[in-house]
């Protein structure tokens, strides 16, 4: 019997753990933790996963299911921390391999390691790295050490020397292997959160799932084709589709960053190609990019100085923070961002950029607070990505110019007629 033990790759399209558990076996099964500790509060007082992200992880996992039901494997739901609950599991199934993706950061990590210490040490756990763009293997350097600081450098060799691997495609099981798991999948009130209503100005109206996901490939590529201007509106505020929105089911892994590629690749042979195609890969090298980044540094990426070991003077206070929250600060341009983010879970990346450099740069706050206040609120959280850009933007990443925006200028520039900021800032005749 072989477990696939999912964690940030729902879905069953090229997705090489579900593929490897099927290969040799007589029985799969399949296995998700909602763990607690990702709903409890973190050291700076944000729950780790708010609302907004929590009820997209539960429409993943529901397409999922549904989707592993079409393949005839049940999918076991967990409400429970996986190092509590699998190790007796897995005894209790007679599994004998287990199949997941590799993750290396801190938390994650320690999770795996848990389970398998807890484990019978009979089993066999496979991990795979499945979360790239470019396959570690498939890098044109000898160690994640020599990977350069500089983004550019390590892209332009990537795009002349490393090739993106193909797609693999899940089989069908028979029917026998579909059993009754008697598990449920929870609500945001089983998760201590609240149920809420979607903002009507959300930029993100999508729900989570694999499924989903394909959809808006289909919209955004073949329906609309605003792929071919994405390079054009990609630093839009307003709307579903000044960019392609990929980013959250990219996060949670409902979809491949390879699928992603190939579905670009073919649109460029029988659509076009051009400035706007090339761009959409080029955001999937700087996601890869970082992870990279992760995997060269390990635990620096949440340290004050980051990976350049930097020191500033960073601040801790707490009107700072409150006034930055809650999208009072006096930049109206930064406050319509957070308002935005308060109110939907989504904000724009031009958006990002902006008040992530007024929290480190000019009001010279602990970044980490930052962060990790993003990390509570996005629908599309990526550890690496989210701590990759903070450090990026805050002096201790990989900006070789050490950058900090003119938060004017930028409204000026992006937001010049204001509609943005009347959106999220004007208030209700009713209120």
């Amino acid at each position: 019997m072989n477990l696939v033990w999912f964690r940030n790759d729902l879905r069953t399209q090229d997705n090489h753990s579900l593929n490897q558990a099927l290969v040799d076996a007589k029985n799969v099964l399949a296995v998700y933790c909602f763990d607690p500790k990702q709903f409890k509060k973190n050291r700076f007082g944000f729950k780790k996963t708010e609302r907004f992200r929590a009820r997209f992880l539960i429409e993943t996992i529901q397409e999922l299911k549904d989707n592993l039901a079409e393949l005839n494997i049940p999918l076991f739901v967990f409400c429970n921390q996986p190092e509590k609950i699998l190790p007796q599991f897995i005894s209790d199934q007679n599994i004998k391999k287990v199949f997941l993706q590799k993750e290396w950061t801190f938390e994650e990590k320690k999770v795996s390691d848990s389970v398998k210490k807890l484990s019978n040490p009979d089993i066999e756990f496979t991990e795979t790295f499945d979360q790239f763009l470019i396959h570690p293997e498939d890098l044109p350097y000898d160690s994640f050490a020599a990977i350069p600081q500089v983004f550019t450098q390590w892209r332009k060799k990537c795009e002349k020397q490393a090739s993106i691997r193909g797609l693999v495609k899940p089989r069908k099981f028979s029917e026998e292997n579909l059993i009754d798991t008697q598990t449920t999948i929870p609500t945001l009130t089983d998760l201590g959160l609240e149920e809420f209503k979607q903002d009507d100005r959300s930029a993100f109206p999508f729900k989570g799932g694999e499924n989903q996901a394909l959809q808006r490939i289909k919209s955004y590529f073949w329906d609309s084709k605003k792929l071919q201007v994405y390079k054009k509106t990609r630093n839009g505020l307003l709307g579903n589709d000044y960019s392609s929105k990929l980013s959250a089911w990219l996060a949670n892994g409902s979809l491949s960053p390879r699928t992603v590629y190939w579905l670009v690749k073919e649109f460029e042979k029988n659509q076009v190609k051009n400035e706007s195609t090339y761009w959409l890969i080029f955001e999937l090298f700087w996601r890869d990019y970082f992870k990279y980044i992760s995997l060269k540094h390990g635990a620096k990426i949440f340290y004050l100085g980051g990976i350049l070991d930097k020191k500033y003077d960073w601040k801790q206070d707490e009107e700072s923070r409150k006034a930055w929250i809650n999208g009072t600060t006096k930049y109206d341009f930064v406050n319509a961002n957070m308002q935005e983010i308060a109110a939907t879970g989504w904000m724009s990346n031009r958006g990002r950029q902006n008040v992530a450099s007024f929290w480190s740069k000019e009001l010279q706050q602990d970044w980490r607070v930052g962060a990790a206040y993003f990390e509570s609120m996005l629908i599309d959280y990526d550890v690496h990505s989210n701590y990759g850009n903070w450090m990026y933007n805050s002096g201790v990443g990989n900006d070789p110019r050490d950058r900090k925006f003119n938060i004017k200028s930028q409204a000026e520039r992006y937001d010049g007629d204001g509609k943005y900021r009347r959106v999220w800032l004007q208030k209700s005749l009713f209120d």
